[in-house]
């Protein structure tokens, strides 16, 4: 044996020759801790990413509720009026017909609540209640008109500094708040005017809805531009296009598209829909389409990756039994590789629902006071409007701003919850 040992080349006697390795000697235990302590500090720093990661979404979140509840809330007074001595010149029966609000703003009830204010809280009375205190009444009157004749308490909207005070407090108006609530005189509510109303310069008159709605408009147009041109895209790349410098051109081209900076995209629908097609600026029909050029790139990477994922077998299998070229892709290929097209699509839309930059291109950041009537009437967006409110002055601006956030967050959250619902509900599995 050793003889033939002997008569090996060198590489084989070394490997012949080797001792196997005692894993006890105090060497091999001192890598073997070390090995140990490696993954040990590995997992730790994954478990503190993880951690911290979670941390400031936590702060987010908590921030964002602290503040935007209060939003969602609404300070009143409780306004005594003898409207049967105030002499409004208005009739029961113009209350119940269609114009009663001009009837009751052309009969002085503005100065009617203004004057009852002075009676009830003081010279500054009027300084205490918002500026749509008359609104309210007016809505109370219209929903009982034997008011008219005799006498009432409704509670009316505070204005910002009585509604900042009540609520967080280190306000010129404290001292002025505290009596009014050892009075009984102010309560809180939840303000549906922020969930029906829309843009203003006073914070306690603003609302979600007119932004809310120009969203939804501009995601409709965006959603049915983007998503079949990116489909139908997708599936001719990789289904029927060749292979030559052409198609590698185009498909390079996408990729660089889907990494370009929105606001190019924000001065390509101002040079294309505005300046030379003249189309309505600040309208939703502008705001889809641009963000419809953002968005496709997108899909169109999504829906290859999904369309190149579904196993070729599938394909040979319906050309095997008489398939045409487009019953194969349509009948079998789209609907396999639907919930990855549709997971890209979703992927692409909140993206779409969260810029900013592109529609303040387009003119979309107008002062919008109404919700918007159709898709080319003015309109703007929640981000815009997160935009907007976060850059005024007035402090009680500062919770309306976060109360916007948690509603954008639900439309987003609702939006991939959507996403996961058709997912699963078109997943198939081979």
């Amino acid at each position: 044996m050793t003889g033939m040992v002997a008569q090996m080349p060198d590489r084989d006697r070394k490997v012949a020759e080797r001792v196997p390795t005692d894993w006890k000697t105090g060497a091999m235990q001192t890598r073997i801790r070390r090995r140990y302590a490696a993954e040990r500090r590995f997992r730790f720093m994954g478990l503190a990413a993880v951690v911290l990661s979670a941390a400031f979404l936590a702060f987010l979140l908590v921030t964002m509720l602290a503040q935007g509840l209060r939003g969602f809330t609404e300070t009143r007074l409780a306004l005594p009026i003898d409207f049967a001595a105030a002499g409004l010149e208005v009739t029961p029966a113009q209350l119940e017909q269609r114009g009663a609000d001009a009837a009751l703003a052309s009969a002085g009830l503005e100065r009617v609540v203004d004057n009852a204010a002075v009676a009830a809280f003081g010279p500054d009375g009027m300084d205490l209640i918002s500026d749509t205190a008359w609104i309210r009444v007016g809505e109370r009157l219209k929903a009982d008109p034997g008011l008219l004749g005799g006498q009432a308490v409704i509670a009316v909207p505070a204005s910002a500094g009585v509604d900042l005070a009540a609520k967080s407090g280190d306000t010129p108006l404290d001292a002025r708040v505290a009596e009014l609530r050892a009075q009984n005189r102010l309560t809180t509510g939840f303000a549906w005017g922020f969930l029906t109303g829309a843009d203003s310069t006073d914070p306690t008159r603003v609302g979600i809805w007119g932004a809310l709605k120009g969203s939804i408009l501009t995601m409709v147009v965006t959603l049915l531009l983007a998503f079949p041109i990116g489909v139908l895209s997708a599936v001719y790349l990789e289904e029927y296009a060749p292979r030559n410098r052409w198609t590698d051109l185009i498909e390079v081209s996408i990729n660089n598209l889907a990494a370009v900076p929105s606001i190019i995209f924000g001065l390509l629908g101002l040079a294309v829909f505005l300046a030379t097609f003249q189309m309505p600026r600040s309208a939703a029909l502008v705001g889809g389409l641009t963000l419809a050029l953002m968005t496709m790139p997108v899909i169109v990477i999504a829906g290859r990756n999904a369309v190149k994922a579904v196993p070729p077998s599938i394909r040979d299998a319906a050309l095997g039994i008489g398939a045409s070229r487009v019953q194969v892709v349509f009948h079998h290929v789209i609907p396999l590789a639907l919930p990855g097209i549709l997971t890209g699509t979703i992927i692409g839309m909140a993206r779409a629902l969260g810029e900013t930059a592109p529609l303040l291109m387009i003119g979309m950041r107008a002062f919008i006071a109404g919700p918007p009537g159709g898709f080319t009437s003015p309109a703007t967006a929640l981000p815009v409007q997160v935009f907007l409110w976060s850059d005024e002055v007035s402090r009680g601006f500062v919770e309306k701003t976060s109360a916007a956030i948690i509603v954008l967050l639900v439309f987003l959250l609702a939006m991939n919850g959507l996403a996961i619902y058709l997912r699963n509900k078109f997943e198939q599995r081979w």
